[in-house]
């Protein structure tokens, strides 16, 4: 189905939130997935995924991650100077004010008149560690976490005891996580230290891992693998018609 697309600005306890907002072309009621995006924010190849989950019949939000830190409307560019100012700034919001902004999208999104109360979440990068971290809030129900980075290694600022993986087990929704075996930012012990903890937590979760580097699913630079990244869409569409619907 087509797409339209929307600019809000949403209120948060930290400040004004640019939100973009993607939903079908037509009539109707839909469920809302919150899109946390790179540390770039609403960069290129955000935009057009966003856009394909929309045309699935989902109402898409994807906030500016770090709206606190930059000007509205910033998107850094996927070179040294970007990166730095990313990292940089993933270093300094704390968790905390990633769970305020995850509770003033749900509230948005709950207050559209095209939206069902039906609520998932899903990111890549960091976007994938805060899509995680969004299903501590029980009004996501579902998360699919495409390559989560800072999970294993409790790098994110956070107030003592409250970083992401130590809290899995207060997770009540569906948990899906997609890694690529090649992907040096989460090696292999930091994967298996994040499924031994889902496991002894009990959580209810799928995961996958493909032969595939960080960022696949960008549709931009030599790590895209455009043939991981449709199979991977397909997942998370299957995963959320399911979970939400």
């Amino acid at each position: 189905m087509k797409v339209t697309r929307e600019v809000h600005d949403v209120e948060t306890l930290t400040g004004t939130m640019r939100t973009y907002l993607y939903r079908p072309d037509r009539e109707g009621i839909f469920p809302s997935l919150i899109f946390y995006s790179e540390i770039f924010q609403h960069t290129g190849p955000i935009s057009r995924l966003a856009t394909l989950l929309a045309g699935h019949g989902f109402v898409v939000l994807v906030p500016e991650v770090f709206h606190e830190l930059n000007p509205i409307g910033t998107v850094l560019g996927y070179d040294d100077a970007g990166k730095d100012k990313g990292n940089e700034d993933k270093h300094t919001k704390p968790l905390e004010s990633h769970d305020s902004d995850t509770v003033a999208l749900v509230d948005f999104a709950r207050a559209q008149e095209f939206c069902s109360s039906q609520i998932g979440a899903i990111g890549v990068c960091i976007g994938g560690h805060l899509a995680f971290r969004a299903a501590l809030n029980p009004d996501v129900r579902g998360a699919f976490c495409l390559y989560a980075t800072d999970l294993h290694s409790n790098t994110l600022p956070c107030e003592a005891g409250n970083q992401t993986l130590m809290r899995c087990g207060d997770i009540q929704g569906e948990l899906q996580l997609v890694f690529g075996r090649q992907d040096p930012h989460v090696p292999v012990e930091g994967r298996e230290l994040i499924y031994r903890e889902l496991n002894a937590q009990e959580c209810n979760f799928s995961w996958t891992e493909v032969n595939a580097e960080h960022a696949f699913m960008r549709d931009e630079g030599d790590r895209y693998d455009p043939e991981l990244s449709l199979l991977m869409c397909q997942k998370a569409v299957a995963f959320f018609k399911r979970v939400l619907l």
